[in-house]
């Protein structure tokens, strides 16, 4: 990371390890933290001390309906497939890994972003 951001570093690793056992995973900074890309395709990022995942507009409604869990907007529009999990519904193991695999599943349907 060149620059200085101010993310929460421990998500992040938990993040690492999580994605470990897959071989294209390239992390790069987006959205005020470190985003993992995953073939190619923003997949689970930590912005701040909240974990952002592209899940899929149909997982998202449900989502949605967590404490802790939040549409990402952008400007004035929102972000379709995208939810911001904060601490409160990251906190077991078991919560963590299911925003990880919501992620993961919906990758292979997600849309690489154009190249510039």
């Amino acid at each position: 990371m060149n620059r200085l951001i101010a993310y929460n570093t421990q998500l992040a690793d938990r993040i690492r390890e999580a994605l470990a056992h897959l071989p294209d995973v390239v992390e790069k900074e987006m959205f005020r933290g470190v985003c993992f890309m995953v073939n190619g395709k923003m997949c689970v990022c930590v912005s701040g001390d909240e974990m952002l995942c592209r899940i899929g507009a149909g997982a998202m409604e449900t989502a949605l309906d967590e404490n802790g869990v939040r549409q990402m907007v952008m400007g004035n529009r929102a972000a379709k497939d995208f939810v911001y999990v904060g601490e409160e519904a990251l906190y077991s193991q078991e919560k963590f890994d299911r925003w990880i695999k919501l992620s993961l599943d919906f990758n292979p349907k997600a849309k690489a972003s154009k190249k510039k």
